[in-house]
């Protein structure tokens, strides 16, 4: 094994992975990610983003290749030391917003910290301070199924934020939300990362949500392109993707 440039926060090399049916998802990827850098990987629907990013966090192990943290080789981790990296240095966004329904909106963004150990009072204060920056402070007492979808979503982000990860991965995580709350949580995220030095790999299918990165890795049929022109998203879509506030 040759350990990754210095510079790198995430290396990867050589990533192969195929679903159960044999389709391949990923097909010989390789990519760094410089320390404090925010990353887009952009493609259509289908082109494996979804599958390199949790390749990159330990979540899927790759069934050939190498990922390297810091310059310690994930690959060869037994599945406990990938969730203690996990818990302790990285950070996820899912598409669709999954919280906890027995607990409040703090004490969801609080979870992570709550989880490594911070006191109460402690995780309380910082998961209330990113609710505020995401215009949902004022929801901090409510249940989950209280909220809109959107809302959800952005309790989510919070809670990924909070613990202050070394790396964010960050799977369409404006999927759900209106087209106009998607640039100030974009710009919000991205805000963050770049004041606290978190490194962000964010995958998305839109253009204007890649265009926020300091640089885009394009992906289709699991493999590295030079471009993917992506089709613009329609108005109808975007009330689409808002109709699944409840």
């Amino acid at each position: 094994m040759v350990a990754p440039p210095d510079n790198d926060v995430l290396w990867a090399r050589a990533l192969h992975y195929q679903h159960n049916d044999g389709s391949p998802a990923l097909s010989g990827v390789s990519l760094g990610v410089r320390e404090g850098e925010i990353l887009a990987v952009s493609g259509p629907r289908g082109s494996g983003k979804t599958t390199l990013l949790r390749c990159l966090c330990g979540l899927l192990p790759a069934q050939r290749g190498e990922v390297w943290f810091n310059s310690t080789p994930v690959h060869t981790m037994g599945a406990p030391s990938r969730e203690r990296l996990r818990r302790d240095r990285f950070g996820w966004i899912d598409p669709a917003p999954v919280l906890v329904p027995e607990l409040n909106v703090w004490e969801n963004a609080a979870l992570p910290l709550m989880l490594r150990g911070t006191s109460r009072r402690r995780a309380k204060t910082a998961a209330l301070e990113w609710l505020e920056r995401l215009d949902v402070g004022a929801k901090a007492r409510k249940r989950p199924h209280e909220l809109l979808q959107a809302e959800r979503q952005r309790v989510c982000i919070a809670r990924s934020l909070a613990p202050e990860p070394t790396v964010l991965f960050a799977d369409e995580p404006t999927a759900p939300l209106h087209r106009a709350d998607r640039v100030h949580v974009l710009r919000t995220l991205t805000t963050a990362a770049r004041s606290h030095g978190i490194t962000v790999v964010l995958a998305t299918d839109d253009p204007r949500t890649a265009a926020q990165a300091d640089r885009t890795v394009s992906l289709l049929d699991g493999r590295r392109v030079k471009t993917v022109h992506l089709p613009p998203v329609t108005e109808a879509e975007g009330r689409a993707a808002c109709s699944l506030s409840v």
